[in-house]
């Protein structure tokens, strides 16, 4: 069975209350009803709907109906037409009984109905006995209330009706005056429904909803969607039909302004660009890829009319292209002697980074075609990377150019974007180049080991490329399309830490380590270069003041805590500040800065020794940690209670420094004979091992000799000497290994007046690189047991 609406009668209308389905109501219909699937459509209480009826069991149940009362039951059907749906799966449990008005058979045996809806029932169950079907089935009135929200509703909906009305041809103006003049919520709600361009699924909904205020809500929703779309179609089609007069009227405009200045014999604007862009292709000495690239997008710019959005992505492209210093480089500056005076003129110490330098001038003057060393330059803030690299351009007379790698996440920021998208531009590589004019220049590539990666791409990946003398020399930037050759650039990068660089990348770079500065180089950089520099940046002249050596080492020990140098810097700044205040207050001429003013200036003094004070009771021992801004002291107390043989280890230490401390208590008890700890000593008491930072997370296999130190110091009840500190890894054997950071962890020590440091005899190598004055000051001791470290380190 089935019943669709018919194409002569696209909707619904309101009948006069006269006709004969005035005459029912829920009550005295009856309660036994032949359905009528609907597949298309939805019928709603005293609405007329027009319907075709074809197949042969509907149109004997349209036959039965005239005979009798008149009156079918219509349901909507998930199922698709000309399928026999089932009843309890395919059909609503909600529909409208109609009264059929009229009824005609045509000759090709098909059925047109007009029907009105009477009420709206709730199936109860099917009945069988027919060859259509039939339903027992509840009619339910409307549940209306009076209230000012239902009248607001109403009063909504009639307006919005209206505009909708205005904005649909198809619907006569008459409909909207009707809606108006309907009283009764319900009845509102459901002509509305069945008016608007909604779904039969939409029209269920609504034909469900017994309560007339919510009925008014929901088709409220309906129509603001309805109304929307038919809104933006309008606006769109004002929009297309405006362009398209614009667009006319400018053509029209265009020809004419084309038929003036060919009587004037003068030549159109974009002819002249074309030939500005065919000589600078011609004079730019472009290689011969770069030249058909440009060409062909030169062919393709004539053939474009200046005012579309093509026109201007080519001729950026273009832009870009002859712009590039393709065949532009700047002579290196060969004189080495010269090359060193103004690497040492901006730079105190950093010897080794300087002489790889004056090395690779002296390979360019004896094989002037060599390739662009990549350096990496690795070591705590402060230290002078970046500027260094500034420096190393003067010296070489190249330009200099520093790229910000710290926190790119995209490729493109390396790679370019590709011309598809809009806005694209090539990558940061390429803007440099353009930026300096040079096809040699030095690249900074700061913060190198701060490069991130998400769904945009991975940075450092696109960086092997770059930073590949066997790769580099084409470079393929996606923008550009065009290798570029970087092997002339000479690349230097800088990180904090070598471990956050991926192994690929790190491969490709030669590594220079730049360590803190001691005491005494701090203070030959502040008065050669820090002092001057501040004292120009505050307005101070030569001789309205000056820092005594004394006030520079005590704004180093007892107002910084650093490997670098840009705190002392601030320090210095402060001063040269506060002295700036009373030159100007005229309370003042000139002020000399001794130990002594500096509180006045600076405030307390911030840093203190902790060696002294900390390491007065057995149990405490002070160990050596590397940091990714250089080394620091690490001191470590253990105390022993009553207990049940417990080891607590507290100040947020990593897995791996819970396991040394555990390797040392093992060793310790194995040992308890030879150390001369009472063995009975540990079934009784239980031991707290404490890192005091406790905020500071800590980690690592060098504090294991500091650990087992602190124990046995704590067991035997013996001091370990105030001045000593350690680092080294243990074994269960008693074997001590070598650690890493040992350049970082012994100026740490020295800048802290450690004078006895106890080392693995393998890490005696890695002190080559520290100064022969730090060494001397210093009294290493080189072990490779734990016995012998326990003889230094505990006072007899």
């Amino acid at each position: 069975m089935e019943a669709r609406k018919r194409s002569t009668a696209n909707k619904e209308v309101l009948m006069p209350e006269n006709k004969p389905a005035g005459d029912y109501n829920a009550g005295s219909l009856p309660t036994v009803l032949p359905i009528l699937p609907l597949y298309d459509a939805a019928l709603f209480p005293k609405m007329v709907l027009p319907l075709v009826v074809m197949q042969g069991e509907s149109i004997k149940l349209v036959d039965e109906a005239m005979a009798r009362n008149r009156i079918i039951g219509l349901v909507v059907s998930k199922k698709q037409e000309n399928s026999r749906p089932d009843p309890e799966a395919d059909l609503a449990k909600i529909g409208c009984s109609a009264l059929i008005l009229k009824m005609a058979k045509t000759d090709d045996n098909r059925a047109q109905m007009l029907v009105q809806g009477l009420s709206r029932f709730r199936t109860l169950s099917f009945i069988e006995g027919k060859p259509y079907l039939q339903a027992q089935v509840d009619h339910f009135e409307d549940i209306e209330h009076q209230s000012d929200e239902a009248s607001a509703l109403m009063a909504n909906l009639v307006k919005q009706f209206s505009r909708i009305v205005e904005l649909s041809p198809g619907l006569p103006p008459e409909i909207a005056q009707m809606a108006n003049s309907i009283k009764e919520p319900g009845t509102l709600a459901d002509m509305i429904t069945s008016t608007i361009n909604s779904s039969s699924e939409e029209k269920q909904q609504v034909l469900e909803v017994q309560d007339a205020t919510k009925r008014l809500k929901l088709v409220t929703k309906l129509l603001n969607h309805q109304l929307n779309i038919l809104e933006l179609g309008n606006k769109i089609q004002s929009q297309v039909k405006g362009d398209m007069d614009k667009r006319q009227r400018e053509y029209y405009l265009r020809q004419q302004l084309k038929a003036i200045k060919d009587e004037l014999g003068e030549s159109e604007e974009s002819t002249v660009e074309i030939e500005e862009y065919r000589a600078k292709i011609t004079e730019r000495g472009l290689p011969e890829v770069a030249v058909r690239e440009a060409e062909r997008e030169l062919d393709r710019l004539s053939k474009m009319h200046p005012s579309s959005a093509e026109y201007t992505v080519a001729a950026t492209y273009l832009d870009w292209l002859i712009e590039l210093p393709w065949s532009v480089t700047t002579v290196d500056n060969l004189d080495i002697q010269k090359a060193r005076k103004v690497l040492d003129d901006d730079h105190f110490g950093l010897e080794k980074p300087k002489r790889r330098i004056i090395e690779y001038l002296a390979v360019r003057k004896l094989k002037p075609d060599s390739k662009g060393p990549i350096l990496c330059f690795v070591g705590p803030p402060g230290t002078g990377k970046t500027s260094l690299g500034a420096s190393i351009a003067r010296s070489l007379g190249r330009k200099f150019h520093r790229i910000s790698l710290g926190g790119v996440r995209d490729e493109a920021e390396i790679r370019g974007h590709r011309r598809t998208y809009v806005g694209a531009l090539p990558g940061r590589i390429i803007q440099g180049l353009r930026r300096v004019g040079s096809n040699n220049p030095i690249f900074m590539m700061d913060e190198i080991d701060k490069v991130g990666s998400d769904f945009r791409g991975d940075p450092s990946s696109a960086l092997l490329e770059v930073l590949d003398p066997e790769q580099n020399y084409t470079f393929s930037d996606h923008y550009l399309d065009v290798p570029f050759d970087l092997s002339r650039v000479m690349f230097i990068c800088t990180a904090n830490v070598l471990d956050t660089i991926p192994s690929a990348l790190r491969d490709r770079m030669e590594v220079i380590q730049l360590l803190g500065y001691t005491e005494d180089e701090k203070v030959k950089i502040a008065q050669r270069y820090l002092v001057p520099r501040q004292r120009r940046e505050n307005g101070l002249k030569a001789g309205q003041i000056t820092f005594s050596s004394g006030a520079i080492r005590r704004i180093i020990s007892g107002y910084t805590r650093e490997a670098g140098l840009r705190n002392l810097e601030r320090e210095i700044a402060t001063v040269c500040r506060g002295v700036a205040t009373k030159v100007a207050e005229e309370s003042i001429k000139k002020a000399a800065i001794k130990t002594e003013d500096l509180a006045e200036y600076l405030g307390p003094i911030r840093f203190t020794s902790e060696a002294k004070t900390r390491m007065t009771t057995p149990g405490v021992a002070m160990g050596l940690a590397w940091t990714p801004v250089g080394g620091d002291l690490l001191f470590i107390e253990a105390t022993a209670m009553k207990g049940k043989n417990r080891l607590t280890l507290t100040g947020q230490l990593g897995d791996v420094m819970k396991e040394s401390a555990t390797a040392a208590l093992s060793f310790i008890r194995s040992h308890a004979k030879e150390l001369k700890i009472d063995e009975d000593f540990f079934d009784q008491h239980d031991l707290h091992v404490h890192v005091p930072a406790g905020a500071i997370p800590k980690d690592g296999p060098s504090a294991g000799v500091t650990l087992l130190t602190a124990m046995v110091s704590l067991l035997t009840r013996k001091k370990i000497r105030r001045d000593l500190a350690m680092t080294g890894e243990i074994t269960l054997r008693g074997q001590v290994l070598p650690v890493g950071g040992i350049k970082e962890k012994v100026l740490a020590a020295h800048r802290a007046g450690i004078k006895t440091i106890i080392l693995c005899k393998e890490n005696e190598k890695d002190l080559i690189d520290i100064s022969d004055k730090v060494k001397k000051e210093i009294n290493f001791h080189f072990v490779d047991k734990m016995i012998d470290v326990l003889k230094i380190a505990i006072e007899e």
